[in-house]
């Protein structure tokens, strides 16, 4: 077996002002090298923010950077301590969020805390039981044959566009009982809603997020008039077991994390995955060959699609070593975690047959661990099993253009030969 390629970053100081959820500096790369310099010199390093940067966040002129895999898991399964709901997840708005806008968002359950959290989540369970998720197999596995298939007879075009957005967004689509042909209202309203960064998006955030609530909302309505077997009528319909239903806000709100979630991050580890397999044909090779299950962790772990979420202190503790303030935010940096070479070896080699893996893509293992982690692993196994079998030759035709963007590792385009 040929060994992986090892990409190590150099030594660097960590430049004043250095803010890592700066879109400008994401939209360049993860800042590997930074986060190198920060576990060993300064694990939790404080970050002071501009006011444009703290947007929606007043009372707080910066944020404690966690980078060390040790304290970012340790938070991630401490919700007695640390809060999700004080300032909510996101680190990092647009310059033009207001507090009341940021509020809001608490309905959502990535911004909540026990025991809204734990109500909220065992309704939501009901659509993501490992026998429904493995229902789904068969009929992904179908659409992804499909994917490929049009790619082929392409001969060329936008790896993104053509192959990693479109099995997330069918799934979903499936999983919601949304129209095949509507799929694409999906894709263009989370695009709207979470490139606020980018120049190159156009549309409104916030006149997205009304549309897909509309939409949603009105689906809804129409469950509870006709009921089907689909996750909309599970999520909104009272349950024997007594954890009741989902009301209009709180369904408008999941569908959109879901809608956000299942496609953003879903594609965007597709397309680093397909990147990493060009960067290091070796390792494509092998996967051509053997088709290892650790190949799809592996990717998980090096896309790192979401590289950070943060956390509010809700009283006076420490993590790392380091006193945090009652109110004080700290940034969960999973792009930094999932490269701690105390955790893993050669971190900055990407190896398929990794094993073991625990990379903290997924949100750590607390009580925010990614709902839909299973369903996203199978659909990367889908996509690249089908690549292999059908596109064995596939090439990179251009650079891959990133998205700007303070916490989504992500890419727009991916110019690719396809046969």
């Amino acid at each position: 077996m040929t060994a992986p390629v090892t990409s190590t970053p150099p030594a660097t100081a960590i430049p004043e002002g250095f803010d890592p959820t700066d879109p400008d500096v994401c939209q360049a790369a993860i800042p590997l090298e930074q986060f190198a310099a920060m576990r060993a010199t300064s694990p939790v390093f404080w970050v002071e923010q501009t006011p444009e940067a703290h947007a929606g966040f007043p009372d707080s002129k910066g944020y404690w950077a966690l980078t060390r895999h040790a304290d970012v898991s340790a938070v991630s399964k401490n919700s007695k301590d640390w809060s999700s709901q004080a300032n909510g997840a996101i680190i990092r708005f647009a310059p033009d969020m207001t507090r009341e806008q940021v509020e809001l968002q608490s309905v959502m359950i990535i911004n909540q805390d026990p025991p809204d959290h734990t109500k909220f989540r065992q309704i939501i369970s009901r659509g993501f039981t490992p026998r429904g998720i493995g229902a789904l197999r068969a009929d992904l596995e179908a659409r992804t044959q499909r994917i490929v298939s049009e790619a082929v007879e392409k001969g060329t075009g936008n790896f993104v566009d053509d192959i990693a957005s479109e099995l997330p967004l069918q799934a979903i689509a499936d999983l919601l009982g949304v129209p095949q042909e509507d799929r694409h209202k999906l894709f263009h309203w989370s695009n709207q809603m979470m490139s606020y960064d980018d120049p190159d998006v156009d549309g409104d955030p916030e006149s997205a997020s009304i549309e897909i609530l509309g939409y949603m909302m009105a689906m809804a309505e129409e469950r509870k008039a006709e009921p089907r077997d689909d996750l909309v009528t599970k999520l909104i319909t009272a349950d024997v077991d007594g954890h009741g239903a989902l009301g209009p806000d709180e369904f408008g709100y999941f569908t959109i994390m879901l809608t956000v979630a299942g496609n953003e991050t879903t594609r965007n580890a597709i397309t680093h995955g397909m990147k990493a397999f060009f960067d290091h044909p070796d390792q494509w090779e092998l996967f051509k060959r053997e088709r290892p299950q650790t190949a799809y962790d592996e990717i998980i772990r090096w896309a790192t699609p979401v590289t950070v979420f943060q956390r509010t202190a809700l009283h006076d503790t420490s993590v790392g070593g380091q006193d945090v303030a009652a109110g004080e935010r700290v940034g969960l940096f999973y792009a930094s975690a999932n490269h701690d070479p105390e955790v893993f070896e050669d971190p900055f080699t990407f190896d398929i047959t990794r094993s073991p893996n625990p990379h903290l893509s997924f949100g750590g293992h607390g009580a925010h661990y990614c709902i839909g982690a299973n369903l996203a692993r199978m659909e990367v196994e889908l996509i690249f099993n089908a690549i292999a079998d059908h596109l064995p030759d596939i090439k990179a035709a251009g650079e891959p253009r990133r998205l700007r963007h303070g916490w989504i590792n992500g890419i727009k385009d991916l110019q690719v030969t396809y046969r």
